[in-house]
């Protein structure tokens, strides 16, 4: 695909005030050099990948390259684990093919890379994949028929990396790849979701150094103020396009940049360095989708999409967990629609919609609208629920609740309830996310309503293990076709995910109306203009609710098709009633 000539002149004035308002000092003339070198060596492979099947160029209006059809699955590479030989990766392909072959369109590997600690997100080798999960040929095996997302874990490095143990070294160019801790700088006002060391001790051939560690000691926060440090991130993020990857999930990226005096999070030039990013890929890629992983305040979060053109297309939804568990503990969805009211959307852009991931449930991105009783009330039910609770450091030294570790399943379901009642209330919060403008993405754990792994937290002494749950073949085999939880859950999903494909109202870019009927409900029209509508509507009370069917869904009262869900419909004297039971849900169509 050539670029047009006037397209290509505004990428390279864009590429060159970018730089120089990250590094005014450096000279410009040597990174464009050095830049167009990088991208004539990864062309030819990137190339290839233009026409395959799994790639979906942005349309020539700008619009963010996913639709109704688009569901993403987050999986660990290793999720499942096997003793004959097989690669974890080559099993989890298999699983995907056999199970879940038309179900999702998107697959989010995490880290698949040589580790030394954190489930993979401390890295050793950009550029390897770790032997104990496959090889290069299993990733592009599954990119054939996959859209795949990669992680690209670019804040920081593991302590056990060649980079890392050169600079201890004082090697080049790898003396300059790291942050040392300058007396002068202040630091008071740092904000990061850990209450560990800020600065970690390491011996180097120039004496005893401290750098900057955000999430751990063995995770060395990189130095972007070298130019250097920032071609070589974009080589390796290039031969991940070259290998693959349709879409690269910036991970914990609002730390990116550090800055004397500054809450070292969410700074101008952190933005700036992820648009030159996002300029690049444009110029060689265009159909590739920077996703922003930024677990804060929605109010920061939504500034990742900068003018909604030159920044990450996508960004993670973080406010959906804790607002839907918020809704179905309280019994009331006036929050939850609120917020979704309050939602701004572009065409260009679009959220990552989610519900669990490898991580927990973090509250911060609920701060401001839930109170502080309501956050309390969260984290009091994860305790009761069998769950722990995270915590960060505040720059004032004071510690306070930050992620919630729990399985989604068990934080939001009663065991004083029902089976039967708790698995309605897990289907129907997926239906939300499967409803929700935006796109959906369900973690692996999830598919079977996987509970707590209270004997993974036991063996590792990691909060987190509790949701990170692996499976050999014969526990997959009697998640889906034995344990009758499990495979109910399974094959509802299934099932839900599969109409949802039908339905181009479901799109990121269809109409969304969110009205406000009842406490209780959560009542949302999707598509109207350009595609069939669909009425989504799920009820978080323990208590059956009863509705006229909204006239802006279907104001001459046309018949209805329920097209899933437990919710019914009767007409009586010419006006259509719709009765959600509890912890409900229903999808409507209108009958042709």
């Amino acid at each position: 695909m050539q670029i047009p000539e006037s397209q290509h002149a505004e990428q390279q004035e864009a590429l060159r005030n970018l730089f120089r308002f990250v590094y005014p000092a450096e000279d410009y003339a040597l990174f464009h050099s050095k830049l167009m070198e990088l991208l004539a060596r990864h062309r030819k492979k990137i190339d290839a990948h233009r026409h395959k099947d799994t790639v979906k160029s942005t349309n020539n209006d700008g619009r963010v390259a996913f639709d109704h059809e688009d569901v993403m699955l987050i999986t660990y590479p290793d999720v499942v684990r096997c003793d004959d030989g097989t690669t974890p990766l080559a099993a989890l392909h298999h699983f995907l093919s056999a199970e879940l072959s038309d179900t999702f369109s998107v697959v989010h590997l995490l880290p698949f890379y040589p580790y030394s600690s954190d489930d993979g997100f401390s890295i050793i080798d950009y550029r390897q994949v770790n032997q104990e999960v496959g090889s290069w040929k299993d990733i592009r095996s599954m990119a054939a028929v996959h859209r795949l997302m990669f992680d690209a874990v670019i804040n920081h490095i593991s302590a056990q990396s060649r980079w890392f143990s050169d600079y201890c070294k004082q090697k080049e160019p790898y003396r300059d790849y790291f942050i040392e801790k300058d007396p002068t700088s202040d630091y008071s006002q740092v904000i990061r979701p850990r209450t560990s060391s800020l600065f970690s001790v390491v011996e180097t051939v120039a004496g005893v150094k401290e750098v900057w560690t955000t999430f751990s000691a063995d995770q060395v926060d990189l130095n972007y103020r070298n130019p250097r440090l920032l071609l070589e991130i974009l080589d390796i993020l290039l031969g991940y396009i070259s290998d693959g990857a349709a879409v690269l999930r910036l991970d914990a990226i609002n730390y990116l940049w550090k800055e004397s005096g500054t809450k070292c999070s969410n700074l101008p030039e952190c933005h700036a360095v992820i648009q030159m990013m996002r300029t690049v890929f444009d110029m060689i890629a265009p159909w590739v989708v920077l996703v922003s992983e930024t677990n804060i305040p929605h109010v920061d979060n939504v500034t990742y999409f900068g003018d909604g053109h030159n920044e990450a297309q996508v960004i993670y939804q973080f406010s959906l967990p804790p607002l839907v568990v918020h809704s179905f503990l309280s019994h009331e969805m006036e929050t939850l629609t609120r917020w979704i009211r309050s939602l701004e959307y572009g065409d260009s852009t679009s959220y990552l919609n989610f519900l669990s991931s490898h991580d927990g449930v973090g509250i911060v991105p609920a701060s401001g609208i839930l109170s502080d009783a309501e956050v309390a009330a969260l984290v009091n039910l994860s305790s009761a629920r069998g769950g722990m609770v995270s915590a960060k450091t505040n720059p004032d030294g004071t510690e306070v609740p930050y992620e919630l570790n729990c399985t989604f399943y068990d934080l939001l379901c009663d065991p004083k309830d029902s089976e039967v009642s708790n698995i309605d209330k897990f289907l129907s919060a997926h239906a939300i996310l499967l409803a929700l403008k935006g796109i959906p993405a369900i973690y692996f754990n999830s598919l079977f309503g996987e509970q707590n792994n209270v004997s993974g937290v036991q063996e590792t002494g990691i909060a987190r293990t509790i949701n990170r749950k692996k499976y050999t073949r014969a526990e997959l085999t009697a998640r889906v076709n034995d344990e009758p939880r499990s495979k109910t859950i399974f094959n509802q999903l299934k099932a839900l995910i599969n109409v949802r494909k039908t339905l181009p109202a479901f799109s990121p870019h269809a109409d969304q109306q969110v009205l406000n009927l009842h406490s209780s409900l959560l009542v949302i029209v999707r598509g109207g203009v350009s595609c069939s509508p669909v009425l989504t509507i799920v009820n978080s009370s323990n208590r059956p609710v009863m509705i006229l069917c909204p006239p802006e869904f279907a104001p001459t009262h046309q018949p209805l098709e329920l097209l899933a869900g437990t919710a019914t419909s009767t007409v009586i004297d010419g006006e259509t009633q719709l009765h959600i039971p509890a912890y409900g849900f229903g999808w409507w169509g209108v009958k042709p």
